[in-house]
C-alpha cells in the first residue's frame, strides 16, 4: 500500500505491544499547566511596568486598543492565550525586546 501506510501500520503494532506488555517504549510525561487567571488589574500593572500606551500594549499582544481598554476596565477578561502571553512576559520583561517585538530607539 505504500510507506506511509506501512510505517503507520508498524506504529500501530508497537502500540499494541506495548499497551500488552510485550514491549518497553520509550515514554515521556509532558505535564502542562492551565494559564493563570488575568484580572484588570493584572493587565494595567503589567502594561505599565513596560511603559507602554494601551495602543502600544495592544500592538504587542495582537488585540485591539479597545480590548485592552476593556481588559483594564474589567469589562472583559483575556483568553486563555492572551494570559499565556502575559504570564511569559510577566515572568520575563527581556522578552519583548529579545524577541524584536517592541524595538526601542
Amino acid at each position: 500500500m505504500g510507506k506511509p501506510f506501512n510505517s503507520i501500520m508498524r506504529g500501530l503494532e508497537e502500540i499494541k505491544a506495548h499497551t500488552e506488555g510485550e514491549i518497553q517504549l520509550k515514554t515521556t510525561r509532558v505535564e502542562i499547566h492551565l494559564p493563570p487567571h488575568c484580572d484588570a488589574s493584572t493587565v494595567k500593572e503589567l502594561r505599565k511596568d513596560l511603559q507602554l500606551s494601551q495602543h502600544a500594549f495592544a500592538k504587542v499582544m495582537g488585540v485591539s486598543p479597545k480590548t485592552v481598554e476593556a481588559w483594564e476596565s474589567a469589562r472583559n477578561v483575556p483568553s486563555g492565550s492572551s494570559c499565556r502571553l502575559i504570564e511569559m512576559i510577566r515572568n520575563d520583561k527581556t522578552i519583548l525586546k529579545r524577541q524584536k517585538i517592541v524595538v526601542v530607539s
